[in-house]
């Protein structure tokens, strides 16, 4: 296995350590800034284009790993996969964002300077609550499995009932008609004593059935204790003895995940970081396509860390946006002031400074594929990445709770949000329904802003692109938290560099995964 090497003739950068590291979205753009990024990651499809792209991996479940294993490892990132933590109503969502947050908040108990709990103390109240959530695993599992046997039960009872109804003379129709009000068998009734006999064993199962769901969503699942994991991490390295903190932490997930975040600030603060959280527009950072990423940036204060000073969350300054936003129907708007909250004032009463960047307009796809197109034709013409004509991309979604109403966006504006499910859009000719060649994998990889010549592969290649994190907005937080300070200008210009190198970045020779038995001797575990 040929992981990173100590001899690596880059520019000198941090060594990251990426969990739940996906396909490598942060890792090329850690790359392009001249970091040295290690991933971990369990899915083998994510690991199979990793590989192709000469990304250091380790396979695997990152709970099967441990901080310690890794010293050398001066940032941690990632985006640990979580539940829609929906925070209306009282669902399964709420319950499981309301549990994260008590699991946090007694980590934060833990590890306070006013505590006074040593690391023992601090371990133990860490192995609680992983068997806490390891007796709720292994329960929900028996759970599924009676689930699935109630489940292949009841229907061996649907078919019964269907061939009885046949039996009795029953048109399709008919048949068709009593199986959609299965769904209420309670509304059902029968003369018939052998259909009246299986239908009350069929309501007998369903009731069971419902009682097994809301088992299940009480016990949540795994995804519960993985979102637990870096701020697991973060922990162990700050308050185990003969640790080294880490430098910086930087995570990102879907919006809903942003209470997490705000948790999660207050522990970090704690251990002496800086903090903060922001909700980030995509198409505001360069990103062809509207889409929005909690993430979490902290920085270490080592003065704060080694005298126990808790610092306030979320003193850490936001990451500027360096391009419009989109408003649907919009056109892009000619460049203003970053900041300017009125375009039209005066530069005199606007409180900017002659040195303050402007921002640019949103990308549209079309722009993002033209370029990507261009380059291929010089770097990579085997793609062969089509001439496109003006388009409508119409959304596998429907829009407005109406799943009739397909979503719909034109070549000149960005796209909306890259999903797993983006091999099923539809393309057609602009103010037409001639339907065109849906994306390809690179044009779909373009428009998450990953290079054209980035080496897709495995299985669900369109799933991989959908959850990964966008290289160019991965460009403006790691700059933004690693990197030297700079004025507007400079950093304006330093991304502008950045960008221009991500879009022309190309794989080096492939690198297999690893496990366990590729810890000894890698960069980062020192042994």
């Amino acid at each position: 296995m040929s992981h990173i090497k100590e001899e690596d003739a880059r520019p000198a950068g941090f060594r990251i350590l990426d969990l739940f590291a996906g396909p490598g979205g942060l890792d090329v753009a850690a790359d392009v800034l001249g970091h040295r990024v290690t991933g971990i990651e369990w899915d083998k499809g994510a690991c199979a284009t990793r590989s192709a792209a000469g990304m250091d991996t380790f396979h695997g479940d990152v709970r099967q790993y441990r901080a310690a294993f890794f010293p050398h490892a001066q940032v941690l990132t990632g985006g640990p996969p979580c539940q829609t933590f929906t925070v209306a109503g009282h669902g399964a969502g709420r319950r499981a964002l309301d549990e994260v947050v008590q699991y946090i908040r007694r980590l934060h108990h833990a590890v306070r300077p006013q505590s006074n709990q040593d690391w023992n103390q601090i371990f133990r109240t860490w192995r609680k609550i992983s068997e806490e959530l390891r007796l709720r695993e292994l329960e929900a599992r028996e759970v599924k499995a009676e689930k699935r046997t109630l489940e292949d039960r009841r229907a061996v009872k649907r078919k019964a009932m269907k061939s009885r109804l046949e039996e009795l003379g029953n048109s399709q129709d008919e048949i068709k008609s009593f199986l959609k009000k299965l769904k209420a068998p309670q509304s059902l009734e029968f003369r018939d004593s052998e259909l009246k006999d299986t239908l009350e064993e069929f309501s007998g199962l369903n009731d069971q059935l419902d009682k097994l769901r809301d088992r299940l969503e009480e016990l949540g699942d795994e995804r519960t204790g993985l979102v637990l994991q870096p701020l697991w991490w973060v922990i162990e390295r700050s308050r185990r003895p003969g640790s080294e903190p880490y430098e910086a932490v930087i995570l990102e997930q879907v919006p809903a995940v942003m209470p997490v975040w705000r948790e999660y600030i207050k522990v970090l603060a704690s251990l002496g970081y800086h903090t903060g959280t922001q909700l980030m527009h995509t198409e505001a950072f360069g990103v062809p396509q509207t889409r929005r990423r909690a993430v979490l940036m902290a920085r270490l204060d080592r003065t704060a860390h080694l005298n126990r000073v808790e610092l306030r969350p979320g003193d850490f300054p936001e990451v500027p946006e360096r391009h419009q936003r989109y408003q649907p129907g919009s056109r892009p708007a000619p460049r203003s002031k970053a900041g300017n909250a009125a375009d039209t004032l005066p530069l005199e009463t606007s409180g900017e400074s002659a040195d303050e960047p402007t921002k640019d307009p949103w990308v549209s796809m079309e722009r993002s594929l033209g370029s990507a197109r261009k380059i291929a034709e010089r770097l990579e013409p085997e793609l062969e990445l089509p001439a496109r004509p003006a388009f409508t991309v119409i959304s596998n979604y429907g829009t407005g709770g109406d799943p009739e109403a397909r979503g719909r966006r034109d070549h000149d504006a960005p796209s909306a949000t890259i999903t797993g499910k983006v091999s099923r859009n539809r393309l057609v000719r602009k103010g037409t329904d001639e339907n065109l060649d849906r994306f390809s994998f690179a044009e779909a990889g373009v428009l998450q802003t990953f290079p054209v010549a980035y080496p897709w592969d495995g299985n669900d290649v369109s799933q991989q692109i959908g959850n990964a994190v966008p290289p160019r907005l991965a460009l403006h937080v790691l700059r933004h938290v690693l990197g030297p300070e700079l004025s507007g200008k400079e950093a304006k210009a330093r991304l502008e560099q950045d960008a221009e190198k991500l879009e022309r970045w190309k794989p080096g020779p492939p690198v297999q995964p690893g496990g366990h038995r590729e810890l000894k001797g890698h960069p980062l575990t020192g042994r």
